[in-house]
């Protein structure tokens, strides 16, 4: 008599002993926001956080930009009281003021621009910043009294002027008419500074957008961007949504601007100490 065969073994388990893993500390790695290559946090910052491998700039906030940028210890900051008020008394799903308490507290800032002078190589000049991570570095009443007042200040004592702009927020609209005026203002006074024969460099980081780019940062004697930048007046998705047209590729960044004309050139973070010292040193500053 034949035996029957099972159609199915029972398998043997084997018991396996899993160790436990040892914790491996956070914040150790960021991921590019580009090409999304995983980077040691290290090695970002000892490349001045610019990612290795595709060249993309993460945004920087304005005192560690000073760092990276001017003459150790010699930054003297101006006007760093002025406060931003709530002209227009705005209201909305959160107001005015509980909006500038937040980001005071998150960025450690007053306003979205620092100013003052410092030096680069030994080499005196008249600095402005703009800081994306307040309000989106948009333009409000402060931003551009601080703005005017050091090019007023640069026009004066006959400096060399530095703007680093970094605002994706272009006018503040939370200050109504009164941000659109800034435009005007700041403005007039690099008329005035251009008209003295002052120099003035406009360095444009990612993002430099709206009211900001339409009006002191696009009106430098040269123009100089990071690479891989967001630069344009209206966001590329508003804009093809409007004209119901696709954009060409890579439209509003740096790269792009520098092949149509808008800016002079593009030069990498680490370069940017060296390229502003031999510029200084070429137009006699």
């Amino acid at each position: 008599m034949r035996k029957k065969m099972a159609l199915f073994r029972r398998p043997k388990y084997i018991k396996v002993t899993v160790s436990k893993k040892k914790n491996i500390p956070g914040g150790l790695w960021t991921k590019c926001e580009d090409c999304g290559e995983i980077i040691y946090n290290k090695k970002l910052e000892e490349n001045l956080y610019a990612c290795p491998k595709c060249n993309f700039h993460f945004t920087l906030g304005i005192k560690r930009r000073i760092r990276t940028l001017l003459d150790k210890g010699s930054f003297r900051e101006y006007h760093e009281d002025l406060t931003t008020l709530d002209p227009i008394k705005f209201k909305g799903p959160k107001s005015y003021k509980d909006k500038l308490k937040n980001d005071q507290k998150a960025t450690n800032l007053r306003e979205a621009a620092i100013v003052g002078t410092g030096l680069i190589h030994k080499k005196k000049a008249a600095f402005g910043f703009t800081d994306s991570g307040f309000i989106m570095g948009s333009m409000g009443s402060v931003v551009g009294e601080k703005i005017t007042r050091i090019t007023e200040l640069a026009t004066e004592e006959q400096l060399p002027l530095i703007i680093v702009s970094g605002s994706g927020g272009g006018a503040r609209m939370y200050e109504g008419m009164l941000s659109l005026m800034q435009m005007a203002k700041t403005s007039a006074a690099l008329a005035r500074h251009a008209k003295k024969g002052g120099l003035y460099i406009s360095i444009l980081t990612n993002p430099t957008m709206a009211g900001v780019l339409a009006s002191f940062s696009s009106l430098g004697d040269i123009i100089i961007a990071e690479p891989k930048a967001l630069i344009g007046f209206t966001g590329p998705r508003v804009i093809e949504q409007t004209i119901r047209q696709r954009l060409p590729k890579g439209f509003q960044s740096s790269e792009f601007l520098l092949d149509h004309g808008l800016i002079d050139m593009i030069v990498h973070r680490k370069e940017l100490r060296d390229t502003l010292s031999g510029l200084l040193d070429y137009f006699g500053q």
